[in-house]
């Protein structure tokens, strides 16, 4: 990528995590259903939801504290019965408790020390920023759930996509993903650009399948298909939690290339 990128650092990043588990919280109360199944992750029911999140910043922050040099089991945040006899209160209050502990413990740590993360970097900075926007992301499962508005400010949600984009084009996706490679192709380009954002936000993204890897860039520039609208609908729509038929999105170009890319890039 070129050298525009956003300020947020690992400071911000520990105050998001808190921020978005509040704020996701605020919107539960009593009259919640916790069985309402989730669009985005049909799999799940909001209880499942919350607990996924709530389990996922305990696994990180142990995993910090113990300075741990390989993954602790992850059972819990991957194990999730459907039935539940907490209530809404309880779950925001175990959610924004678990927020507090692990945004406190990275800080504590610092964002250089020596642990072991799931993709290159070995430190407290991925899973800062990891989980500030795994927060987000599921925030807005949530809101969508509920039929209530998501809004992010605008550096989250550039940081956002942009951290979303470094680690769709790491090589070692390929491992993960194999069927990834069918993406690349000759002539296979993808632009998005927001058109809600002042112009020194740059928030252009280019995404570059012409290649042996998957590579991207803030840049304006010509493209097999692109698409224009808000910074938050394609945040939305990038991280699979919108389609791209709503009228909000403007297309042109190749459609199949759109809905093959956004297919093989889900993310969970």
């Amino acid at each position: 990528m070129d050298a525009t990128t956003t300020d947020m650092d690992f400071d911000d990043h520990c105050a998001e995590i808190v921020d978005q588990a509040d704020l996701l919280s605020t919107g539960l109360d009593e009259g919640t259903r916790l069985t309402a199944s989730v669009p985005s992750c049909p799999d799940w029911n909001l209880a499942q939801l919350l607990r996924h999140l709530g389990e996922a910043h305990r696994w990180v922050e142990e995993l910090v504290r113990t300075r741990a040099t390989e993954p602790p089991p992850d059972t819990a945040l991957r194990d999730l019965p459907r039935d539940t006899t907490e209530t809404p209160a309880a779950l925001a209050a175990w959610l924004t408790e678990g927020a507090r502990l692990l945004a406190g413990t990275l800080r504590a740590a610092g964002p250089d020390a020596r642990i072991w993360t799931p993709l290159p970097s070995g430190s407290p900075r991925f899973f800062a920023r990891r989980m500030a926007h795994e927060t987000v992301m599921h925030r807005a499962d949530a809101t969508l759930t509920l039929g209530t508005d998501f809004t992010v400010d605008q550096r989250v949600a550039l940081d956002c996509l942009d951290e979303w984009m470094e680690l769709g084009s790491l090589p070692e996706m390929f491992d993960h993903h194999p069927d990834r490679r069918e993406l690349l192709g000759p002539g296979r380009t993808l632009h998005f650009h927001a058109t809600d954002t002042p112009p020194e936000a740059a928030a252009d993204w280019l995404v570059d399948l012409t290649g042996t890897t998957l590579t991207w860039r803030r840049t304006q520039e010509p493209a097999a298909v692109s698409v224009r609208a808000p910074l938050t609908d394609l945040l939305l729509l990038i991280y699979g939690r919108a389609p791209s038929d709503r009228d909000v999105y403007e297309i042109s170009g190749d459609t199949e290339l759109l809905e093959f890319w956004l297919a093989r890039v889900l993310f969970g």
